[in-house]
């Protein structure tokens, strides 16, 4: 079976907000996910809110991010934690400001770990590089 967050070009799997549509956003499931029209799209929308969270709300750390992205409430966080630590070959503690190169190798651990695959990626490069736009 497909994971839910290719079938909805939603990678990280984020979570539809009342009055807040994403470009590209073509609807939610009946789990209350996005549904993107393009995977470029939906890395877009990740990538935005993982920017968010360092700008807005001072996440400085992996620990910090992933812990906002994926709460205990849903997830094994600690593991989450984990995976995405060694897939950016980063601490959990230590800084972790999200220049380019770092948004990339953190959306790309993220989508591995929401899915259990990784896209192509220059799938992901187009989506992350659309959110600095």
């Amino acid at each position: 079976m497909i994971p839910r967050g290719l079938r909805n070009n939603n990678p990280g799997n984020v979570r539809a907000v009342n009055g807040v549509t994403w470009v590209g956003q073509i609807g939610v499931d009946d789990e209350g996910f996005c549904i993107f029209d393009t995977m470029e799209n939906g890395i877009r929308c990740l990538a935005k809110v993982l920017l968010a969270y360092q700008s807005r709300h001072g996440l400085l750390t992996l620990r910090g991010l992933i812990n906002r992205w994926a709460p205990h409430t849903e997830n094994d966080t600690d593991a989450y934690i984990e995976d995405v630590c060694h897939f950016c070959c980063a601490s959990p503690d230590n800084p972790y400001t999200l220049t380019p190169s770092r948004l990339l190798s953190l959306v790309s651990a993220i989508i591995k770990h929401e899915n259990g695959t990784s896209l192509p990626p220059d799938v992901v490069l187009a989506g992350v590089d659309a959110a600095f736009l």
